[in-house]
């Protein structure tokens, strides 16, 4: 009798390649942030793209403050083409960091998603800054 985990079956090995190589091309962890702010190889502009009242009780430090709903070409003219933008919002909870990268990918700016989030750079130890 199989379990629900092995019902269906895994994907070929080289279908389970192909996607999570992709997978890596759209998304990012808290500690793969964290690493590069803290070694000074920040090569990505780090958005927190929740409201201005969440952002100043606590967010990312280094992170531009820019909610999913104001991310247009005006607000983002400072940045060269190829800017890497590197969105995240609350957590795995919240759809605001999609919403975000939605925008920003229509608006043709390479982004990435930082999973976790805020739940997610707590979950792993890391502190917050307050404005």
């Amino acid at each position: 009798m199989s379990s629900a985990v092995s019902r269906p079956a895994a994907a070929p090995s080289t279908a389970a390649l192909q996607h999570f190589e992709a997978l890596l091309e759209f998304e990012t962890d808290c500690w793969d942030v964290h690493h590069a702010i803290s070694n000074d190889r920040q090569d990505f502009v780090l958005l927190d793209v929740r409201g201005e009242e969440l952002y100043a009780r606590g967010h990312v430090a280094g992170a531009v403050n820019l909610p999913h709903s104001r991310i247009n070409e005006e607000s983002l003219r400072q940045y060269p083409g190829d800017t890497l933008f590197v969105v995240y919002c609350a957590g795995p909870h919240c759809n605001g960091a999609d919403k975000a990268a939605i925008r920003l990918a229509r608006l043709n700016r390479p982004v990435k998603k930082m999973i976790g989030g805020v739940t997610g750079w707590l979950d792993e130890g890391f502190e917050l800054e307050t404005a």
